[in-house]
Order: structure tokens, then C-alpha cells, then sequence
């Protein structure tokens, strides 16, 4: 005969009182692929409301919910990374759900399944500044040497720091790739996307710079540096948020 598995499911959230559900399951059938149609068999959600998320308890540990574990309807919003299964979801209250556990809390707890925290993680911006020099109808474009932007075109610029402001981290940045002291002349767009690889949560600050001398790329993270025309450098970039902006100065957007 074969093995009988038993679940118990707890509920923790508000109006989800569920009375100890047991569900039974012997020769469980295969489970479909997912999709980003419809939910598959295997999906959890990531209910997030101001800062805190809802979670059922398996056992001794909390963990995401199921579509059908969530008494309440949602917006669903993108997959996270690194798992396409687990979505990112805002939940349709009528109130503040006070008794959800912090985002910020979760680290801290032994009781919270790893994929729990694997998903807090993934919902955390990502924050990166950009310098726009442009001059005589020309952008400022580097071409990296390793990690994201290896071998790919892309407005200098990078990750801010912990307690950085975008406009020191700009100027970090641009010191760091290219050698040079840059002046900011004004902030241009903050534009913000969700990563079609790295499914990640991007928010990009893009500021207007002047640099009084020739970059000297910095070979641990610059190949080349160049100034290019704006309708070549529209073609040149990978990145969509990059290229919009270009695109915006090009046409006096």
C-alpha cells in the first residue's frame, strides 16, 4: 500500500480562522509546469501590505501560502526571484493587518521557512545611479568588464551605497569608472522596472553631468569608454530604461 501523507495547515492572518484542515494524498498525480498564465499546482504567493506578510503555519514553521490558503482576494504583481513559482501579490484589506510579521522581522526568526526569506529578499530595490554626460550631440557610454554589464554598453554608473545619497553616489561612480571629479547639473528621470532576467526590482536615478576631462576607464570594471552619437547609442545600449532616456534627449523629450 502505498505511503499516506497527513498536512495540517494553520492559518495566520486576519479573518482566516481555518479549523485545523487536514488534507490526505496518496499517489499524488504529477504536477503541470507553471505558467505565468495561471496559477500552477505548486505556486506560493508573497502577500506583502505595508511592510508585513502573511503566512501560514506548517508544523513548527511558517511558510508562504498557497493560492487556496489565502482567504482573501489579491492583485497578483510579477514572479520573484529566483523561483518563476512564487509570486508577489497585494492583498485587497479594508484594514491595516497589524498582526502580520514585519518583512524586517523575518531575518531574525528561526520559525520561517527558508523560501520565506529567500522571498523578503527578493522584494528588496535594488537602487542604482546613473551619470548622463552628454555634449555636441554625443553620450558618454562605458562598456563593462565584468559582473552585469560585462561586454555591454551602458550609461556609467552603479549600485548606491548603504547610506549614500544619489547624488554622492553618482559622483562615486563616475570617480570609480572613469577617473574623473563630475559636476551634477541636475537630476533628469527616475524610472523603475522589474529585471525580464533577474526578475529583481530596479529603481535607476539618472542625473545630468559635466566632466571638465577624458575618462580613463578603470580596467577592473571599464573595457572602453567613448563618447557616441545619441542615435547610435539608442542602438548600443542593452538596458530599456537607458535607452528611454537617451531617447528622450535625442528628441528633446
Amino acid at each position: 500500500m502505498p505511503p499516506v501523507i497527513r498536512l495540517s495547515i494553520r492559518v495566520c492572518g486576519p479573518g482566516a480562522e481555518l479549523s485545523s484542515p487536514v488534507s490526505t494524498f496518496s499517489n499524488p498525480a504529477p504536477r503541470p509546469l507553471p505558467t505565468y498564465n495561471a496559477p500552477a499546482v505548486d505556486t506560493r504567493y508573497y502577500v506583502e501590505s505595508d511592510g508585513r506578510i502573511y503566512l501560514v503555519q506548517r508544523g513548527v514553521h511558517f511558510d508562504l501560502p498557497t493560492p487556496n490558503e489565502v482567504p482573501f482576494a489579491v492583485d497578483r504583481i510579477a514572479p520573484l526571484a529566483p523561483d518563476a513559482t512564487i509570486w508577489f501579490c497585494v492583498p485587497r484589506l479594508d484594514r491595516h493587518p497589524h498582526e502580520w510579521p514585519s518583512k524586517d522581522e523575518v531575518d531574525s526568526r528561526d520559525d520561517v521557512t527558508p523560501i520565506v526569506r529567500d522571498a523578503v529578499h527578493a522584494t528588496m530595490p535594488r537602487v542604482v545611479v546613473e551619470g548622463v554626460c552628454h555634449r555636441n550631440g554625443k553620450v558618454l557610454l562605458v562598456k563593462g568588464s565584468r559582473g552585469l554589464t560585462e561586454n555591454r554598453w551602458t550609461l556609467p554608473g552603479g549600485f548606491l551605497r548603504f547610506g549614500e545619497s544619489p547624488r554622492d553616489g553618482v559622483l562615486r561612480e563616475l570617480r570609480e569608472e572613469i577617473g574623473v571629479d563630475a559636476t551634477v547639473e541636475q537630476l533628469l528621470d527616475v524610472r523603475a522596472k522589474i529585471g525580464r532576467h533577474t526578475r529583481l526590482h530596479w529603481i535607476m536615478v539618472f542625473f545630468r553631468v559635466r566632466i571638465d576631462r577624458d575618462p580613463q576607464p578603470n580596467p577592473d570594471e571599464i573595457a572602453e569608454a567613448r563618447f557616441v552619437d545619441l542615435d547610435e547609442a539608442v542602438e548600443l545600449v542593452s538596458d530599456d530604461l537607458m535607452r528611454c532616456v537617451i531617447e528622450a534627449i535625442r528628441t528633446g523629450g
